[in-house]
């Protein structure tokens, strides 16, 4: 789908509100309707599905050349530009603009997050991105496992997993790598350090490729070594969560209903109380985005819709186990993104 589809739909939704416009600053919102990967832009979207962009004149080239089918308006000046532009009621992204500057566009009416709805649902093009990613990143898993790992340091092997990435053809990593051994794999988001992995300890890997600005996200816990009993429990258990909550990501079902059938998992194991964290989120030009995953969320699932599903046990002082998949939301099962395998992994 071209961005002028995705701003003719974009159209059609803001002539559903009685609006003539929506003003659009979210610089990934913006780059999900023009292609504008800059740091500062806007565009103004009309309800005939027509825009206007605006930006400053560093970025006048790189316009140019990202958005050949846009008007452009060179302005150090965006808000004031789009609000003379502006016919009729105007709508504007209120949870992300300041008070401030909700006033100088003349206070206009909140967009109930259209973009982000939009983005929900995935184009082929956006879902071979989120493949090739997840393909990279799960292959840079795999070379990182094949190797040396007691012995070195958290960051020295986060390091190594993300330099494999971007050898793998990666643009960039997708957010701080979390990689934590033995009791630090009991916090959900450590940051790498320069503690020693050692034999015995379970090895927690949290981390993603970015490629064409599409994220993937993945976590495999491994045991350095033959697993203790209370490992093997606590795998088992956070495996056999996944794969209800997984069950249950289909298209026309409640998204709640995939986090009640992990949670139920969880406590029929007796280690519900030791999940202390999200068990899924949308995925795509950001790496958490809507929809998330959770008890109260009101809506259903939707084809095409790309999500994580991520339970988890924490043990504090002694390790936790995440495993976590990027999929896509099909009419039957989800198609797994992250290959890697999820049996567990007792490395020498």
């Amino acid at each position: 789908m071209s961005t002028a589809d995705r701003r003719e739909r974009l159209g059609r939704l803001i002539a559903e509100q009685g609006a003539d416009a929506l003003y659009v600053g979210d610089l990934v919102n913006v780059r999900y309707l023009t292609g504008f990967t800059g740091s500062n832009g806007a565009v103004l979207v009309f309800a005939d599905g027509s825009a206007v962009f605006f930006t400053d004149g560093r970025y006048r080239d790189q316009a140019a050349q990202e958005l050949p089918d846009v008007e452009h308006v060179i302005t150090r000046h965006l808000l004031d530009e789009a609000r003379g532009r502006a016919r009729g009621l105007l709508l504007a992204e209120t949870h992300v603009l300041s008070v401030d500057a909700w006033r100088r566009l003349g206070e206009p009416v909140s967009s109930g997050r259209l973009v982000e709805r939009l983005r929900e649902v995935k184009d082929d093009g956006e879902i071979e991105s989120l493949r090739r990613a997840c393909a990279v990143s799960a292959e840079a898993l795999e070379q990182l496992l094949d190797g040396r790992l007691v012995g070195r340091t958290e960051r020295e092997l986060a390091r190594e997993l993300e330099d494999r990435m971007f050898r793998l053809g990666a643009q960039d990593k997708a957010f701080d790598t979390i990689l934590a051994a033995g009791e630090n794999s009991a916090i959900p988001h450590h940051h790498p350090t320069d503690r020693i992995v050692e034999r015995g300890d379970l090895l927690k890997i949290d981390f993603g490729a970015l490629v064409d600005g599409y994220h993937a996200d993945c976590t495999r816990t491994v045991v350095l070594g033959k697993a203790a009993d209370w490992q093997r429990e606590i795998y088992t258990a956070v495996r056999e969560a996944q794969a209800a909550g997984l069950e249950r990501l289909r298209a026309g079902v409640p998204v709640a209903e995939s986090y009640t059938a992990a949670t139920t998992s969880l406590d029929a194991a007796g280690w519900l109380a030791a999940f202390t964290t999200g068990l899924g989120h949308g995925v795509g030009l950001q790496i958490h985005e809507d929809p998330f995953i959770g008890a109260a969320h009101p809506g259903r699932l939707t084809r095409r819709t790309v999500l994580t599903m991520e339970p988890g046990i924490y043990l504090p002082g002694r390790g936790g186990v995440r495993i976590e998949d990027t999929v896509v939301v099909t009419d039957a099962a989800p198609e797994v993104l992250t290959t890697t395998a999820k049996d567990l992994m007792e490395i020498a």
